[in-house]
């Protein structure tokens, strides 16, 4: 194993796709390296869509606003994230039509992270919105990948109706923002290198080998 640990902050959000992506082809690299590189993962929040209502947005008109193109111009795309996802492995097959606002999403990963099961969460939180279609605003849904993730499903909901790590959220997104971090996903290895997008699993695996070597 390498002499050091590289830590690996993963600037993400829920219902990015390509986040689910990057995971996935991160996590590849990861299981080729084996005992070659360790690891200290730990995901963090920046929403693509803060202040969603609670029953989300179509994702046509999203992108149609943000990108200045009517809806079917918008579902139009596509083509590459879901070659992207087969090629990666992960299941998009349950993707909703409708984005959601991800801000209790990331308040249940900042407890999850205390409680030694972050990543758990993620996953199952990934499963919930692109495999099973749910809506991941919802407090029940949000509970029920607690419990997916090992977690207690009760206590799950007590953190989200208290409005439990709001403001760690909040200053969190604040934080990578301020170092220039702008689009999902982002992994910035050991604060020093800046990893962009949903990066190929073989390329990966030489950037990780090349600076656990350091």
């Amino acid at each position: 194993m390498s002499g050091r640990t590289l830590r690996i902050d993963f600037v993400s959000d829920v219902v990015c796709p390509w986040c689910l992506i990057g995971l996935a082809n991160l996590e590849r690299a990861l299981t080729n390296l084996g005992d070659e590189v360790s690891v200290d993962l730990v995901f963090h929040p920046l929403q693509l869509n803060p202040g969603l209502p609670p029953e989300g947005e179509l994702a046509a008109d999203n992108i149609a606003r943000k990108y200045g193109i009517t809806p079917d111009q918008a579902r139009s795309r596509g083509g590459g994230v879901r070659a992207a996802a087969e090629a990666a492995g992960v299941s998009m097959a349950g993707r909703p039509d409708r984005l959601y606002d991800t801000f209790d999403a990331h308040r249940l990963l900042h407890w999850a992270r205390r409680e030694g099961r972050q990543l758990a969460l993620k996953h199952a939180l990934l499963r919930a919105y692109f495999d099973q279609g749910r809506a991941i605003s919802d407090h029940q849904v949000l509970a029920d990948a607690a419990a997916d993730a090992g977690l207690d499903r009760q206590m799950a909901l007590q953190v989200l109706a208290r409005g439990e790590f709001a403001a760690e959220v909040a200053d969190d997104e604040i934080e990578w923002r301020s170092e220039g971090i702008a689009s999902v996903p982002t992994m910035v290895i050991d604060r020093e290198f800046v990893i962009n997008g949903a990066q190929e699993p073989d390329r990966l695996e030489r950037a990780l080998r090349k600076l656990a070597s350091r």
